[in-house]
C-alpha cells in the first residue's frame, strides 16, 4: 500500500529580495547616499526611533515634517512644505518603483505599513516597512506566500501600486500638508512625478523595458503624466524636465535641480 503525500512546498525567496538587491546595487554603483532614505533590508528589525506614517497622514505629526526645512534653511512656509514633500514622496516611492520595474513586485507602502525616522542630517528621512507585504502576478514564485497579495495582471498590479502609495498614503498626507500651509497641489504632485522618473533611471540594468517606457507606464498609473516631460536622448539615456518647481531656488543656499523647469 502506498500513501500519496501532498506536494512539498519549498520556502520561496523573500518577497522583497528583488527590491533589496536592486537597492544594494544602487549603493555599489552610486554610493551610500543613493539609498540613504530607505532602511537596510527595507523591513525594520526594530521600530525604535521610528514614527508610524499614520501620525503624518492623520495630521498629528505633520508639522514636524514642514518645520524641518524651516529650521534647516530658513525656508518660507510654502517652500518648506514643498521641500519636505519632495523628500518624503521620493524616498517613499523609491522601493515601489524599483519593485515594479525590476521584478513586477510591488511593496505595499500604505501608511499603516510604513515607519519614518526624521533626522537633522541628510537625507533627513529614513523609511522602513513594518511587514514584508507585496503584491505580485499569478506566475510569481512567491504567489501564495504569507503577506503576498496576488493580482490578475500588470494593470491590476499598477492599480495596487497607486492605491497603496497614493490613495492610502500620499493623498491623505497632502491634505494634511495643505491644512498647515498654503501650497499648490500641482507643485506637490509634480515632485512625485519627478521622483518616480528619477527612480526609474536607477533600474536601467534590471527593467525588461526601456526606462522611458517604464517611466511613462508608472506616471500614467499614478495619474501624473502631464507634470514631467520624459524622453530618450540620442545616447539612449533618459532626459527629464519638470513642469512645476519644487521651490528650492527660493531658499538661500539651495539651487535649482537638474530637471528644473525654471532653468529650461
Amino acid at each position: 500500500m502506498t500513501t500519496t503525500l501532498p506536494p512539498l512546498r519549498l520556502p520561496s525567496v523573500a518577497p522583497l529580495a528583488p527590491v533589496t538587491r536592486a537597492l544594494a546595487a544602487m549603493r555599489r554603483s552610486r554610493g551610500e547616499r543613493a539609498t540613504a532614505g530607505v532602511a537596510d533590508g527595507l523591513v525594520l528589525d526594530s521600530l525604535a526611533g521610528y514614527t508610524p506614517a499614520t501620525c503624518f497622514t492623520d495630521g498629528s505629526a505633520v508639522a514636524q515634517l514642514i518645520d524641518a526645512p524651516r529650521r534647516r534653511w530658513g525656508a518660507a512656509p510654502h517652500a518648506a512644505a514643498a521641500l519636505a514633500w519632495k523628500g518624503y514622496s521620493y524616498w517613499l516611492a523609491l522601493p515601489a518603483v524599483i519593485g515594479w520595474a525590476s521584478a513586477r513586485r510591488v511593496p505595499l507602502l500604505h501608511a499603516s505599513n510604513v515607519m519614518l525616522r526624521l533626522s537633522d542630517e541628510r537625507p533627513w528621512f529614513r523609511f522602513g516597512m513594518r511587514r514584508a507585504m507585496v503584491a505580485v502576478l499569478p506566475n510569481d514564485p512567491v504567489a501564495g506566500d504569507p503577506g503576498v497579495r496576488v493580482v490578475d495582471d500588470e494593470g491590476a498590479l499598477l492599480d495596487v501600486l497607486r492605491a497603496t502609495l497614493v490613495d492610502q498614503h500620499l493623498a491623505p498626507l497632502l491634505t494634511r500638508f495643505r491644512g498647515q500651509v498654503r501650497v499648490g497641489r500641482r507643485i506637490m504632485w509634480g515632485s512625485l512625478a519627478s521622483g518616480v522618473a528619477h527612480a526609474v533611471e536607477y533600474t536601467a540594468d534590471t527593467t525588461p523595458l526601456s526606462i522611458v517606457e517604464t517611466a511613462g507606464t508608472l506616471l500614467e498609473a499614478l495619474r501624473v503624466p502631464d507634470l514631467v516631460d520624459v524622453a530618450c536622448t540620442p545616447e539612449g539615456e533618459m532626459s527629464l524636465r519638470r513642469k512645476t518647481c519644487c521651490l528650492a531656488f527660493t531658499v538661500e543656499g539651495l539651487s535649482t535641480c537638474r530637471s528644473c523647469c525654471v532653468t529650461g
